[in-house]
Parts: C-alpha cells; sequence; structure tokens
C-alpha cells in the first residue's frame, strides 16, 4: 500500500489555502485537521496553494502531529501562492494558457480524495465553485484580510490585520508630532477601503482616504490647516490602496493577466507629491505597511475564528455536505451554497454607523471640508 493508497474505507479530502497568506490561517487548518481525525477522514494537504494540485510531490499527508503548535504562528505551513491559476496555466513558452482543472480533479480522484476544501478569498472561491462543475465536491472557508467577501461579516485575517495597521498609526502620531509633520500611512485591502477604516478609527487619524469615496486634495488641505489654527501641528493620514482622487483612477503596479487581478499600489505616493506640490507649510512622509499586514503572530480573534472555521469546515465533510461556503452571518457561524445569489464583494457602507461616527469624532474623508 502506498503512501497516497487510501485505508479500506476510509474517507479522504484535500486541503489547501489559495491567494496570499493572512494571519490565522494555521488556526483553520488545525482546527481542520483535528475536527476531520475526529471524524475518522484523512486529510491531505497541497503545499503552496494550487501549485501542490500541479505538482507530483505537491501532496503531503496532514496528521494531528503536523499541526501541533501552529495556532500562534502567522504564514501557512502549507505555504502559499498568488502566481498560480490551476484553469489559467501558463504554457511552455507563456503566450497561451492551458486549463489544468479536468486533469487536477482526476489525479485527485486517483488517489481517493473524495472533497477539496479551500481557504481563501474571492478568487479561491471561484475556483472552489469551477472545480465542483467538473465534478469535484468543494467546501470553500473565507479568508482574506480585505474581509472584501460579501457572503460573510468577517474573513479570517481581517481583525489581525486591522491591528497591525492601528499600531502603525499609533507608532506615527509621536514622530508626526515631534517634527510637525504631515504622515501619510498606506494600507492593503484592494477596492475595499474597510482596513483603512477601521484601523483610521482605531488609531484617530485626521483623514481616511477610501476607495467608497474619491477624494479632493483642496478639502485635506483644509483639514490640515484647521488642525494647525487649533495648534496640531501635525496630521496623519491613512490612505488605502484604492483609494484615488475625484476624476482619477486607481494606480495599479502591475497589470492583470489571465485569471489573475491587477496588483494595485501607489495611492500613497501618489498623495504625497500631490500634497508637496501644493503650498502646505508641512513636511510629509510616506510609510507604505505591505506585506507586514499579512505577517506576524494572529490576534486572539483570528485564532478563534480560524478555529472555529476549520472544525465547523470538518463538520460538514462529516456530514457529506459538500458545495458550500463557510460563513459569518449576524454572528452566527453557518454555510451557504457555493453558488450563493449575492454580491461577490462588499466595500464600505459610507451612510453606515463607522463612517458617521469617524466624521462626528472629526475624521475628514476627503469629500468634505469642517
Amino acid at each position: 500500500m502506498t503512501l497516497f493508497e487510501p485505508r479500506p474505507r476510509t474517507r479522504r479530502v484535500c486541503l489547501l489555502s489559495g491567494g496570499g497568506d493572512a494571519p490565522g490561517v494555521n488556526a483553520v487548518v488545525r482546527g481542520f485537521v483535528h475536527g476531520a481525525h475526529r471524524h475518522g477522514i484523512e486529510v491531505l494537504g497541497s503545499q503552496y496553494g494550487f501549485e501542490g494540485l500541479l505538482d507530483p510531490k505537491g501532496l503531503q499527508p496532514l496528521s494531528i502531529e503536523h499541526v501541533r503548535g501552529i495556532l500562534p504562528k502567522g504564514g501557512c505551513i502549507l505555504g502559499c501562492s498568488t502566481r498560480c491559476n490551476p484553469f489559467f496555466v501558463p504554457e511552455v513558452h507563456g503566450a497561451t494558457t492551458v486549463d489544468r482543472g479536468p486533469a487536477i480533479i482526476d489525479r485527485l480522484k486517483s488517489v481517493g480524495v473524495e472533497g477539496l476544501v479551500l481557504i481563501g478569498g474571492d478568487g479561491t472561491a471561484l475556483a472552489a465553485e469551477r472545480f465542483t462543475t467538473l465534478g469535484m465536491d468543494c467546501i470553500s472557508i473565507p479568508k482574506t484580510i480585505d474581509n472584501d467577501l460579501a457572503q460573510t461579516d468577517v474573513s479570517c485575517g481581517f481583525d489581525s490585520a486591522v491591528e497591525t495597521a492601528s499600531h502603525a498609526v499609533d507608532a506615527l502620531h509621536s514622530t508626526a508630532e515631534a517634527h510637525a509633520r504631515v504622515m501619510v500611512l498606506e494600507v492593503m485591502g484592494r477596492n475595499a477601503g474597510l482596513i483603512a477604516l477601521h484601523a483610521g478609527v482605531a488609531g484617530g487619524a485626521d483623514v481616511i482616504l477610501i476607495p467608497e469615496i474619491p477624494y479632493r486634495l483642496d478639502r485635506i488641505l483644509v483639514k490640515i490647516r484647521a488642525r494647525e489654527a487649533l495648534g496640531r501641528r501635525f496630521s496623519i493620514v491613512v490612505v488605502a490602496e484604492g483609494a484615488r482622487p475625484c476624476a482619477s483612477d486607481v494606480l495599479e503596479v502591475e497589470a492583470g493577466r489571465p485569471g489573475h487581478l491587477p496588483r494595485l499600489g501607489g495611492a500613497g505616493a501618489r498623495l504625497l507629491h500631490e500634497l508637496e506640490a501644493s503650498d502646505l507649510d508641512h513636511e510629509v512622509r510616506l510609510t507604505v505597511l505591505g506585506h507586514l499586514q499579512r505577517g506576524g503572530s494572529p490576534s486572539a480573534f483570528d485564532r478563534i475564528l480560524g478555529t472555529q472555521m476549520g472544525t465547523f469546515a470538518a463538520d460538514l465533510c462529516r456530514d457529506g455536505m459538500y458545495g458550500r461556503r463557510v460563513v459569518v452571518q449576524a454572528g452566527r457561524l453557518t454555510s451557504i451554497p457555493l453558488k450563493a445569489d449575492v454580491a461577490p464583494h462588499k466595500q464600505v457602507d459610507v451612510e453606515g454607523a463607522l463612517v458617521r461616527a469617524a466624521r462626528l469624532v472629526g475624521i475628514d474623508f476627503g469629500d468634505t471640508a469642517e
């Protein structure tokens, strides 16, 4: 009997983390492996996301021994990859792509895999839908620091990313005040400003710029000068990577390609140049938080959320309830169909309670003067 030959009457599933890493993914892996083990289900792990499904040596058995001690660790013990989409795999010369989905399904079934459990964001959830149509039962678990999946109130990794960004805002306050500077902090989030909004409110930023509210430079200058008139000679501006001025486009540092979204960036640098080109009598400095938001030990919230999501997915496998997304709705862990008839993405509710609270404590969004 070979390593990947399932034991008689033993069920087997494959687990992978698609897309980028996020704090708390190891909690999901640990929770799922523990739950599956107790349900009598064997688990194979795909190394480096979808790449492991394409590599003959990319699958490894996952036992409880493999997940001991990983709860407080960042990253993912299986590895992650944002470069591989199994349905758009570049051919040798890179000019065209080939769909490897059917071959992957054949391989998984040949080693006795009955279901595929995918941890990830919108792209990974779409892959789960597509694998399902090809004949492989799937379950999707939401993981993205952007928290932009509309089907769930919260995704694994968001809370930790907000904590990291909030601490950065705290740290910038002291150096900004010491030098009477305007400090610009760029955070991740793609086309949703949820990290910027939550971190900006938690850290006491003066201006928050998000994709959902295109900004005007003159409004930002009014805010900074109003603070100076009150004797506050420094300001903190938190800008989401997808933020943009009115009548301008979102900046990209890498164009999209088949099966992959464009990579955003440069919003903070653009604002820096705009402020420096104005008649503002302040030094301006930029901090791009970047992948610090993805790294480090996960928050207690993400450890608990990840554990619950992982064990919940194991319960779904036990009951044969495939074709489901694990979600949090109204504070309750539940599941919905993979192809639920809802919008794929969510953004900041610009009329919502948190934006209103931010405005009432004096935070500006670049759209109104004080």
